[in-house]
Formats: C-alpha cells, structure tokens, sequence
C-alpha cells in the first residue's frame, strides 16, 4: 500500500492552498479594520465529545499568517475529548490570529470528524474485526482523511488504484470471474487481491485459487455466515455495502475479518471546536 506520509511540506502546502482559498483577492477586508497590534491569548476549545485530529494543521494555518503566533498544544491527535475540553492555546497579533481562525478550525474539525466517526465503528465491531476505509474520499484529500481515519482506530485500505486487485462486480459484468482472478494472480507482482463477491456461487468458482481477500458486497448477514465459514480457510474476508452505526455490530459477529464504511469518509459531520478570547 502506499505510505501515507504527512510531512511537514505537506501540511504547509495543503494548508497554503486553503489560505489562499480563504484570502483571495483582497485579504481578510473585516479583521484589516483591526488597527492596532493587541496581543490576546485564545483558548481552542471542544464543543462535544470528539477525537481529536488535525493539530498540526491548525498550528500551520497560524504560523503561515504569522510566525510569532505561539501554538500551545493541550491535547495530542488520536486522544478523546469531552465537550468544553481546552485543546490548545494561541498566543499573537489578534488580527492576525483572526486571519487564520476558520482556516485552522476547519481542519480541525474535519480531520476530528472523520477520526471520531470512525471511533464509533471500531468500538461496535470489536476488537476482532477490523474498520476500513475506502476510496470514497473528497478529491485531493485522501491522504488527510485516511489518516483522520487511522487516528480514530481504523484500518486504511488501499490508498489508490495502483496498490491492490480489487475485482469487482462491473469488472466481471465486463468479463468472467474466474478468468480475470487467474490473470490477477499471474500478474499481482507482489499485490494482494481482493475478489468481490454477491452471490455465494460466485465464491464457489473461484475457491481454492490463490488470492488474499474475498469481499462480500451487500450480503445479508445469514449468507454472509456462510461464505465465512467457506472462506475461513483459505481467505481473509470482508463485508461491504450501506454498513451502519446500527448494523455494523451484527455484520462483526458474523465472523468477518474487516468492514469497510465508505460512510467514515464521504459523509463524517465535522466536529464543532470554537476560539475563545
């Protein structure tokens, strides 16, 4: 799989793009009515209970408006937090602490978001069975809101095409099952493979030929027992499709190795953080 680095270039360039994003053309026209060069002190606080992710960020959002502004972190990313915990102060100009504010707050609470979500699902499914993200991530943030999702005790899955075999049901529609399994296998060049499958005959086919994962799409949970325990023996398995805070803890005691939830990504509310001077 491809590493997910978050270097420190990284972190500034993304969080440059949403600067400019936020100042273009003319700068922040209200904060430049704020004349004076007043120090404050700040306080980033949680409004609910939330995992915490995304710090650096926010302290890049600060420190590219103005290097003197001092970022006091009071939390680390991945730890818990309840409602009105002090997540970190900031010391500086006021405007130019002003500047920076929603920038910084919004990385935060989307990377937050993300890790929280997550959260939840790893607690219902146990320890057993493992949480995955999936490639249903907003474009260009991929590597943000995989590592959002690591942060909240999930299990990144590939990270792009190009990392793993995954062949799915349009692919099969396209050819045959068997065929483009024997032609993974003859090319995987090191790359796990994943079949998925629908329907139990399909996995009928294929058992016994030598891939890593089959994952079952939109099982209900009384077939998807059973293609376990055909499994089990040969394959890591997966479970996929429309998987819930509600359901999720039913699919887990199914037997399931994984569980992958495009929802952790596609669709996590942002958590609510506020600057208090």
């Amino acid at each position: 799989m491809s590493q997910i680095k978050l270097s420190e270039n990284f972190i500034k360039n993304i969080v440059k793009l949403a600067l400019n994003e936020d100042l273009y053309p003319s700068g922040d026209v209200t904060s430049n009515l704020v004349k004076n060069n007043k120090t404050i002190k700040a306080k980033l606080i949680a409004n609910e209970d939330a995992v915490i992710g995304g710090l650096l960020f926010a302290k890049s959002a600060f420190s590219l408006i103005d290097k003197k502004i001092k970022f006091i972190v009071k939390k680390k990313d991945g730890s818990f937090v309840k409602r009105n915990s002090l997540v970190a102060m900031v010391h500086g100009n006021a405007q130019n602490i002003l500047i920076a504010e929603r920038v910084a707050l919004n990385f935060l609470s989307h990377i937050s978001g993300i890790a929280t979500k997550t959260n939840k699902f790893v607690k219902l499914a146990g320890k057993r069975c493992k949480i995955c993200c999936t490639r249903k991530t907003i474009p260009n943030l991929r590597v943000i809101q995989k590592y959002a999702v690591k942060l909240g005790g999930g299990t990144n899955h590939r990270f792009n095409l190009s990392d793993e075999f995954l062949i799915k049901d349009n692919h099969v529609a396209s050819s045959n099952i068997k065929t483009l399994v024997s032609l993974a296998i003859k090319n995987k060049k090191g790359r796990k493979i994943t079949v998925e499958v629908d329907k139990l005959n399909q996995l009928r086919k294929i058992i016994g030929m030598k891939f890593n994962r089959v994952l079952f799409d939109n099982m209900n949970n009384k077939n998807l027992r059973l293609g376990v325990k055909l499994a089990k023996k040969y394959y890591e398995t997966e479970a996929s499709g429309n998987i819930s805070l509600k359901t999720v803890k039913s699919v887990s005691r199914t037997g399931v190795d994984r569980i992958s939830v495009g929802s952790i990504t596609h669709s996590a509310p942002g958590i609510d953080f506020k600057l208090e001077f």
